[in-house]
């Protein structure tokens, strides 16, 4: 009678001990595919490396798929934002219609530049990025600054050896951006959406012989942030021949 109680009692524990393991292994099956949050434990300072480099004096054209790869940046600007649903056109012509620095809509910026935004003192960097699309996302986290509800504002100099007509701007941003060349409106990128090349076209645009400005705002709720831009000529095809700088 002990003997059977002692084996009763063993298989007992058992089957206690095999629902255990298994009570953890579907939790933990439960939990794959979520990803933990950015949490920066370590005690080695951030970086923008290795998605930028600073911005030379060299001559600079646009990649083999003609992208834009030199910027000057503008530390981002606090503007929360819950939810990247709410990124209508009429909420994005409010939001980068607002004026935030003086001269927003003028202003050649230099590398170091600083602007007033509230009680935000933001600097302009002069960088280029290491990927066809430009990481936001990084450029702010490893200047340590915010990440989530956030507007960037974007500026470059695209030299042209010859006036061009009928050229489109092709643009993709995460989330929602606005784009201006020249100082008139050339594409909006509206609603909560992903970084995918040449997202939004422009109408047909032309690009003067000589310099032409380029300026961007990207916002964004939670989630990622970077953009890129590029021309495409009457056929489609990447434009390659410009020299870009930023002053």
């Amino acid at each position: 009678m002990n003997i059977r109680h002692k084996t009763l009692s063993q298989a007992m524990a058992f089957v206690f001990f095999v629902g255990l393991v298994l009570s953890g292994n579907s939790a933990q099956a439960q939990t794959v595919g979520e990803r933990a949050p950015i949490v920066d434990t370590s005690k080695t300072p951030r970086t923008i490396a290795p998605y930028f480099t600073p911005a030379t004096k060299l001559k600079m054209t646009p990649d083999a798929d003609g992208f834009i790869k030199r910027w000057l940046l503008l530390e981002p600007i606090i503007k929360p934002n819950r939810s990247n649903t709410v990124f209508t056109d009429s909420y994005l012509r409010k939001a980068f219609d607002t004026l935030y620095f003086d001269n927003q809509f003028t202003i050649m910026p230099k590398h170091g530049d600083m602007v007033k935004v509230g009680g935000q003192d933001l600097k302009w960097h002069a960088l280029e990025s290491t990927k066809f699309n430009v990481k936001l996302f990084r450029f702010a986290y490893g200047l340590e600054k915010p990440i989530y509800g956030v507007l960037f504002w974007a500026f470059t100099i695209v030299d042209s050896p010859v006036e061009m007509k009928n050229v489109r701007m092709a643009v993709g941003s995460n989330s929602a951006s606005m784009w201006w060349l020249n100082g008139k409106e050339a594409v909006l990128l509206s609603g909560d959406r992903r970084m995918v090349m040449d997202d939004v076209m422009s109408s047909r645009l032309t690009l003067n012989k000589g310099k032409n400005i380029i300026r961007g705002a990207v916002i964004n709720g939670p989630g990622m942030s970077d953009f890129c831009v590029r021309f495409l000529d009457e056929k489609g095809k990447p434009i390659k021949g410009l020299t870009i700088s930023y002053q």
